[in-house]
């Protein structure tokens, strides 16, 4: 099956109609129950609550998003510019007789930034959810949990050049629009890149150069301010099934350690990578391939990986052959053969585990990196992240920048979102322990001893650092310049986690 396809004025006209079906309008004619089902693709109860409405937005809503079948009288009514003509002839849909089917995923996409929010319609593939089949090989995928925990993760300041690696079906590059001069979009696949070229024209959307290629190859030689990218990152042995989207053909964690090693080559400086990925873990060290990686780069770089979960090669196993509809209910043979192939090749290379995360790269502005933090995070990420990370690399920029003495001859204040917390005995007259907390961005807590506890309630702008911790060793009886000594590297640490500002 062919991806769609749009001319202006067909555009223009289906836009047009599409108005008023938005995220809001889906969650209105579903309700809250049937949305939390859709969120576990579960499409059944969605369809019983569109069937029992007889408005455009829900016609629209089992027709696109739920796979239903509708009549066609029906579609000329919520389509009344674009028609029920118009949409078969863009390739949105199938007529027969009196019905329609649709041939692809069409939903509403909406997301809020700093200029207001902004209303989307994006095109991909059926998923397995609706058809009930399993995925064609050259599945374009739609908005996933992938695709929105990237969305989050990307830092939104504005930028000339973008460029969305492995755009899929566009959606990355749509928030790039929002924020940059102008966005390439790369992709293997040629039916992704038309079904970004049918999303970008439905959207009326400007500025994208769209390139058919590998990696970093339709790119070599040239600069971005930003590079995001969701790679086809899954591990996928011999035997095991295979989706252009998500299995890039190169052996294990391949793909990832290519584009970590390589993209510093098309960065500009200042310029920034984010992507997801996952990365084999052989030893005792989960970051051991990550640092080797890094080195490899011609271009230093500036790195944060933050690891977000981590799986054994059975729980890896299941879960992408899950992912792929293959599972014991419906071919015990067929699972049992790819769980096989995934259990040999990991033993095999005598992979562990293989770790999942996010990995933000920058090319420095001018001399050598400074950054190199390579974490573990399992719990959950505090909204909006891509903000967090913005106030998070300047707050390690500005506190690189200092001297010790600079740092010291600074005020400083406690962020707005942590609170301190206290435990112990309830007869016992100090705490046992003193625990520093943040509502945003990663959600960190460090224990603090007296001094460092003492530190942080008196930063509240009106003080220096060096002038509380003079203070603090009056108070303490200690050594002024072993306070200071040990409270600038805390410090340090403080303003680049986000706790003082």
């Amino acid at each position: 099956m062919n991806a769609p396809t749009l001319d202006p004025a067909a555009a223009d006209a289906l836009r047009a109609d599409l108005a008023t079906w938005t995220v809001d309008s889906v969650e209105a004619v579903v309700g809250d129950r049937a949305m939390r089902a859709l969120g576990r693709e579960q499409v059944l109860p969605a369809r019983l609550a569109a069937r029992a409405s007889s408005t455009p937005e829900a016609t629209l809503t089992r027709l696109f998003l739920l796979g239903d079948t509708v009549p066609t009288r029906d579609l000329d009514a919520a389509l009344p510019t674009a028609t029920a003509e118009g949409a078969a002839r863009a390739g949105l849909i199938d007529v027969d007789g009196d019905e329609a089917r649709a041939r692809v995923d069409l939903r509403p996409y909406a997301t809020v930034g700093e200029g207001g929010e902004s209303q989307w319609w994006v095109a991909s593939d059926q998923g397995e959810a609706v058809t009930g089949r399993r995925l064609r090989d050259d599945h374009v995928l739609g908005i996933g949990g992938a695709s929105l925990t990237l969305a989050g993760m990307t830092m939104r300041a504005p930028v000339g050049r973008v460029l969305d690696l492995g755009t899929g079906c566009g959606v990355q590059a749509m928030h790039a629009s929002l924020h940059s001069r102008s966005v390439v979009a790369t992709d293997i696949s040629r039916r992704a890149l038309a079904f970004t070229a049918f999303n970008q024209a439905l959207n009326g959307i400007e500025g994208w150069d769209l390139r058919e290629g590998s990696m970093l190859e339709p790119v070599a030689g040239e600069e971005f301010d930003l590079v995001v990218s969701n790679p086809p990152f899954v591990i996928t042995p011999e035997g095991a099934p295979s989706f252009e989207y998500r299995a890039s053909g190169v052996p294990g964690d391949g793909i990832v350690s290519s584009l970590v090693s390589t993209v510093g080559t098309v960065l500009a400086p200042g310029g920034v990578a984010q992507m997801l990925g996952n990365w084999e873990i052989h030893g005792e060290s989960w970051s051991e391939s990550l640092e080797a990686w890094l080195e490899a780069s011609p271009v230093p770089l500036d790195a944060w990986v933050i690891e977000r979960d981590q799986l054994d090669a059975a729980e890896y196993a299941e879960t992408w052959l899950r992912d792929a509809g293959v599972t014991p209910e419906r071919g015990r043979a067929e699972f049992e053969s790819a769980y096989r192939a995934y259990l040999s090749d990991f033993d095999a290379r005598g992979v562990r585990a293989v770790g999942f995360g996010m990995v933000l790269l920058r090319r420095p502005l001018s001399g050598m990196p400074t950054l190199r933090r390579l974490e573990q995070h399992e719990g959950p990420l505090q909204e909006p992240f891509g903000g967090y990370l913005v106030a998070a690399m300047a707050a390690h920029d500005r506190v690189a920048s200092l001297t010790d003495d600079a740092l010291l001859a600074t005020a400083w204040t406690a962020a707005a979102d942590v609170t301190r917390e206290q435990y112990g005995p309830v007869l016992q007259a100090d705490p046992s322990y003193i625990l520093l907390r943040q509502g945003a961005g990663l959600g960190r807590s460090i224990s603090m001893d007296t001094a460092l506890a003492g530190f942080v309630g008196a930063c509240d702008g009106e003080l220096t650092a060096g002038q509380i911790a003079h203070a603090l060793a009056a108070l303490l009886d200690v050594d002024s310049a072993r306070m200071i000594a040990g409270l600038v590297p805390a410090v340090r640490e403080l303003v680049a986690d986000g706790f003082l500002a």
